[in-house]
């Protein structure tokens, strides 16, 4: 599998200029100043004593799972269910469960994800600052404790960079092009927020998934240290285990869509044109390429003069509350 693409430390200009290409990237050394890294070069007890000396008490969301399921967090047998249980704990409790559990051989699996550091550790980004995530539009620092866990490849509706702070991950990262061939779960009943590709890439069943193998030809893999961040842009699939008994990531989502956005009008179009005849699907294939897709998109109304142009004027807070408006009253029938 192709190694990700890395640079060394880029300067905040030169990350912004670097994502303007879409594509993912390591930054290797990028937060190895942070004092919450530097700490971890001590022990692992040495970070999590530095977390809790700032957590604000807060009962974070934790994810359980028995030692049977060899860390992946998935669903249950029958998919009408999960593999594991939720519960809430501080994160300094949880840190403390971490560190106890890190001597047993098999040990379950305890795992507090995307819980956002304004609230648990509030003293934590002018400790830890991060210019290149301080520089976007509306970033917030989250922080994910675990042992040996395996989130699902899944994909986010934001951009994403993800430091490591304690511990190893290894990230597997497939491009949207590959969607139709990861075997997408349930779009309405996910484990943690967005829909799940089923095959698990470092154990691939190609025989339950074979269009999997073309997934897998598109691939790409990394696996950071203390200090590495990883940029992951939007829509971007991506496999994340924790290799080592103690980890600590800190993630910063920015660039989010309002209300789901596209992935809210995808679920619509299975109710409203996937379902249609063919001819009238290939209808609206051409309207979507026309006032969508096609590259002059944003221009199909230039006939019309500004007052007229309505929900397909020009890109604004007026313009995206007239459509918001307009679904409104669609949808309810009114």
């Amino acid at each position: 599998m192709p190694a990700l693409p890395e640079h060394a430390a880029p300067t905040p200009e030169d990350f912004t200029e670097l994502c303007q290409a879409g594509r993912p990237f390591v930054m290797r050394g990028l937060a190895s100043g942070w004092p919450l890294v530097q700490a971890g070069q001590d022990s692992p007890a040495a970070t999590i004593a530095t977390l809790a000396a700032m957590d604000s008490g807060k009962p974070a969301d934790v994810m359980l799972a028995p030692p049977e399921t060899g860390g992946r967090f998935f669903y249950g047998a029958d998919m009408r269910g999960f593999n594991f249980v939720r519960q809430k704990a501080p994160l300094a409790e949880v840190g403390r469960k971490l560190l106890e559990l890190a001597t047993e051989a098999s040990p379950p699996i305890v795992y507090a994800g995307a819980n956002e550091t304004r609230e648990h550790l509030p003293r934590f980004d002018v400790a830890n600052p991060l210019p290149h995530a301080a520089m976007q539009r509306d970033a917030k620092s989250r922080v994910w404790l675990c042992n040996k866990a395996e989130v699902a490849t899944h994909f986010d509706l934001s951009d994403n960079i993800a430091v490591v702070v304690l511990g190893r991950r290894r990230f597997t990262l497939f491009p949207p092009q590959a969607t139709g061939d990861l075997y997408v779960g349930p779009l309405n009943n996910t484990l943690a927020g967005q829909p799940i590709s089923l095959p698990d890439p470092l154990r691939p069943d190609l025989e339950a998934y074979p269009r999997f193998a073309r997934a897998l030809e598109l691939a790409q893999s990394a696996e950071l240290a203390p200090g590495d961040a990883i940029f992951i842009p939007t829509l971007w699939w991506h496999h994340v285990a924790a290799l080592d008994a103690v980890n600590v990531l800190v993630n910063y989502w920015y660039n989010d869509v309002a209300r789901g956005g596209p992935f809210v009008a995808l679920i619509h179009a299975l109710s409203a044109i996937r379902d249609l005849p063919d001819t009238q699907r290939e209808g609206w294939r051409a309207w979507f390429e026309h006032f969508v897709f096609a590259p002059d998109a944003a221009r199909a109304a230039d006939h019309l003069p500004p007052h007229a142009q309505g929900v397909n004027g020009p890109a604004s807070p007026e313009r995206d509350e007239m459509i918001r408006q307009f679904l409104l009253r669609v949808l309810s029938g009114s």
